[in-house]
Parts: structure tokens; sequence; C-alpha cells
């Protein structure tokens, strides 16, 4: 639902609209050096402003409310909060009976009888990944000296990011992208097979971030028409380093003690400007809706530090049940 983790836990609530958005964060050792100037870098990085991304601009500004004392984490629940100052609810008046297409406004509206936030898209809003964010300023940190870092490698189809996304403004449309993403310095050993997967648990994170549709890790789809010999990772040592990376990282859903490397496919942006086909649901009858609103044409722009911080968020989990991180961290 709304909780994910099990010794690292995180929590995530409020609403685009409401009050607030924010995060509370369950079993993150004690002793870890927490302050609001640690969340800048990467809050800045998901900030919106940028051409491309909307126009709506919130302080975004982390209250920390428990867990944290004398700039060191306590051992108990750590809650943030992030007020939202700048909403405009009007704006989707139009949406209360016609859903979005390709958003999640008929569904909620479905699943919660008509009862949900459909402002901004309420709960679910990209919003809400503030609170994603957040939690892994906290992983990241606690999971030193793993690194993650994930980048934009696509945009439209093209390479050359800042012509797509100057094209897509012009036209008024939205457009999706590819983000690849690698994971340093990890220990081999980390996941269970089946269910408990490295890549089963970080694909669960990865697809809880709103917009991504698709994931593969190492040499992905292209396996499919790959033969054995070619496939195979030649291991060269007994840290476990191979010649290749074809299996990302990952063999039996184990880390092997490689880099862990990933992409994603983040879809194009449901809201834009151009009127398009959708029904009435008080009625069932066709209508037409023209969104109104700030919103990103490329969401995938805001996307990477997201990625990085679900990355983050399971590797600390999994190091935690594997008891590879000190009780008094950094």
């Amino acid at each position: 639902m709304n909780s994910f983790g099990r010794m690292f836990r995180i929590s995530i609530f409020g609403e685009s609209h409401g009050d607030c958005v924010g995060v509370i964060i369950d079993g993150c050792p004690s002793g870890v050096s927490i302050s609001v100037n640690d969340f800048i870098e990467d809050l800045e990085r998901r900030r919106p402003g940028k051409k491309g991304t909307t126009s709506r601009i919130e302080d975004d500004m982390p209250v920390i409310k428990s867990g944290v004392f004398n700039d060191r984490t306590t051992g108990a629940p750590i809650t943030i909060v992030f007020n939202n100052l700048h909403g405009e609810p009007r704006d989707y008046e139009d949406i209360r009976y016609k859903p979005r297409p390709g958003h999640a406004d008929f569904t909620a509206w479905k699943k919660y009888g008509g009862f949900n936030d459909y402002r901004g898209g309420g709960h679910f809003s990209g919003r809400l990944t503030l609170g994603i964010v957040a939690a892994g300023v906290i992983a990241k940190k606690i999971i030193e000296p793993v690194e993650v870092r994930a980048e934009i490698v696509e945009i439209g189809g093209s390479k050359d990011i800042d012509h797509a996304v100057e094209h897509i403004s012009e036209i008024g449309d939205s457009v999706g992208g590819i983000v690849e993403c690698r994971v340093y310095n990890l220990p081999a050993g980390l996941g269970e097979p089946f269910f408990d997967s490295f890549e089963s648990v970080l694909s669960h994170g990865v697809f809880s971030i709103p917009g991504v549709k698709a994931i593969e890790f190492g040499c992905g789809f292209l396996c499919a028409a790959m033969k054995g010999s070619e496939y195979n990772d030649e291991i060269l040592d007994l840290t476990g380093k191979t010649k290749t990376n074809n299996t990302g990282g990952i063999n039996g859903g184990i880390t092997n003690g490689n880099e862990i490397y990933f992409r994603i496919a983040v879809r194009p942006t449901s809201s834009i400007p151009k009127p398009q086909k959708t029904i009435d649901l008080r009625n069932g009858d066709p209508t037409e809706i023209t969104i109104k609103g700030r919103h990103d044409l490329a969401i995938v722009l805001r996307i990477p530090v997201i990625v990085e911080a679900i990355s983050a968020i399971v590797t600390a989990d999994f190091m935690l049940l594997e008891q590879k991180i000190q009780r008094v961290s950094r």
C-alpha cells in the first residue's frame, strides 16, 4: 500500500494539493548525522522550474518532526514533512468528472467510489516522491561506501536531451525518456532467491515512481537474441568481478559483487495542453477535456534522483537484513 521495506521501512503520505506531503522512516540505525542541509542537493535535483518541467514552485524545505535529536538519528521513527504552499486546486475542477486519459483519475474514482482527492492527482501525484527522495538521502548515508548514480540517457527517442525538450515545448505536447542507474561498491550476497531477489525488490520500488513503465537489468531484452557463450559473464577472481556485466550485477537474485546496472522507461506525462477525448463519470457520455494547471512536459527530467533514492532505500534494507551496517553510522 503506502509502505515499503522490511528493516528500513518507509511510509509516504499526503496529497498534491492537500496541506502537506511527507514520509515516515522506521528502522534507521541510530547515530546517523542528519540536518536539513543534507537534503538540499537531492531536493534541488527533483525540483521543477527548468524548461520542460512544471511551473509550480514550492519551497520543498523538509521539516523534521521526529527521530532526530542534536543532528543525529535516535533510532526512533523519523517523520519528515513538506508543506504545500502554492497549490491551485481550482485548476482541477474540470477533471472531477472528466478523467484525464493515461492518468489515475478513472482508476482512483473506481477504487475509492468517488471519494478520492482528484486535485492534481491527489495521492497519486508525483509530488509524493518528495518523501521518497528525503528517505533516499538518509539511505545514501547509511549505505556508504556504496554509491548510487542515475542519469537520463534518452528523451523522446533522442540522445540530444536539450533539443528534445526544446522541441516538445514548442509543439505543446509531452514526451517520455530512459534513465539508467548504477550502484557501485555493493557487496556480494545481498538478496534472496525467487520472491525477494534483489532485482524483484528493486523493481517493486522503482515501479512506485509515477510514470515508470518498464525496467531491464544488464543487457536486458537484448539477451533474448544472444547465445549463452555471449551472455555468460566470465568470473575473474574471488571478489566476483566478471569480464562483462550482462546480468547487471545479479545472479540467482543475489548481488554478485559487480556494479548493479539497470535502465527504466518513463512514459510521457499524461497531462498535456492538447484537447483529449474522455467520458463524463456522471453519465458515461463521451466528452472532451482540455487540461489546465501546471504540468511537466517531460517528467523524466526529474526522475533520476528519485531512482537513486529508491535504489539506496532497497540497498539499505538488504544491508540491514544481512547486518552489514553498523548500528552507529555516519
